[in-house]
């Protein structure tokens, strides 16, 4: 697949819990245990769950299942948006620890802040688990991180999942019959989040090995639909002439809706477009009517289930002093208009 810049470089069913190894974290200024099995905290358990971007349908469904696993658990479960904000997140933090939480599980803005907010749990004794976004202890990248200063994460593999919708978009643009010279591939991400450029580069390889010499443009959001529509349509608008048809697929449903509607806006015609989101909650939106849309199929990821998990292994740590597993997976399932009501998403 030959990509044209996007003017940023990119760097490189049931629960299923995968064997890793336990994390150490680390200060800065040298590494210190942080996950050695505590003594089983007595009397009833706190956990704050700081969200990222609360209001997105897959982060609403993940407090959902979060809140519900801990009124099973008997839990006392406090539940925070932080939207976008980094210092907010930070602040938040503090207030949980200064508060008597007993674990904090988080899902950073930005991951940058991964080691002030290792740092803060560790120096509090607080114990740490991060959901959905990846954070190393010791660098702002978690992708040059090493696996030791890996905070341990609940989720999803990117690499999977950005295989599958790879896959889903390989086979639909072969049933569709295009010409590669006459096709161009948008994927659009928000470019410093880890997971993200996982996602996007096994979507990537995965629709190389099936379809051939279709060019792409790399385009830069925020992961909102309106961020990803504004990208887009100026790219389109700058680069687009000549093209007939387009593939589209990002990190979320939110980046897949704004590059369908940017083209929409554009006047592209539904069939021309194939549209593969990541997550479903949005992609259900466009079948739910009959009017034509560019969104054939999507990943469905049970936010719900992440919930869950997170507040799962999180109690087993506090409550059974069970070390957390370097990752724990989530469930996925590829649907399209004919199979997402019988599959579980919930259409927002």
């Amino acid at each position: 697949m030959f990509r044209f810049p996007s003017g940023r470089a990119a760097a490189p069913v049931g629960l299923l819990l995968t064997a890793g190894l336990v994390c150490a974290c680390s200060t800065g200024q040298g590494a210190a245990r942080t996950d050695a099995s505590p003594t089983p905290a007595a009397g009833k358990l706190s956990i704050t769950y700081l969200q990222k971007q609360g209001d997105q349908q897959y982060f609403l469904d993940e407090a959902a299942g979060a809140r519900a696993r801990a009124v099973a658990l008997g839990v006392d479960l406090k539940v925070v948006n932080v939207g976008s904000d980094a210092d907010r997140t930070l602040r938040e933090l503090r207030s949980a620890i200064a508060g008597r939480t007993n674990g904090v599980i988080i899902v950073v803005p930005d991951p940058a802040i991964g080691a002030a907010v290792a740092k803060a749990a560790a120096d509090a004794g607080v114990a740490l688990l991060t959901s959905d976004d990846q954070i190393c202890t010791n660098l702002p990248d978690p992708s040059v991180c090493s696996r030791q200063n890996l905070v341990p994460r609940v989720g999803f593999s990117g690499e999977k999942l950005g295989a599958q919708v790879g896959l889903r978009a390989a086979e639909e643009f072969r049933k569709a019959g295009w010409a590669a010279e006459e096709t161009r591939i948008i994927f659009a991400w928000q470019q410093d989040v880890n997971v993200c450029r996982e996602r996007v580069d096994a979507a990537s390889q995965a629709f190389d090995q099936v379809a051939h010499r279709v060019r792409s443009f790399d385009v830069g959001t925020d992961n909102t639909v309106e961020g990803a529509r504004r990208k887009v349509a100026s790219r389109i608008a700058a680069d687009g002439t000549g093209v007939k048809h387009w593939v589209v697929w990002g990190c979320n449903d939110e980046n897949v809706q704004g590059g369908v509607t940017a083209l929409e806006n554009a006047g592209v015609s539904a069939d021309d477009v194939i549209g593969v989101g990541l997550g479903a909650y949005l992609a259900c939106k466009d079948w739910s009517g009959d009017k034509p849309s560019g969104m054939k199929a999507a990943l469905f990821i049970n936010g719900k289930d992440v919930g869950a998990l997170a507040v799962q292994t999180m109690y087993d740590k506090l409550k059974n002093g069970k070390n957390m597993p370097a990752e724990a997976f989530a469930p996925t399932t590829m649907v399209d208009a004919t199979t997402w009501k019988t599959s579980g998403v919930t259409c927002n």
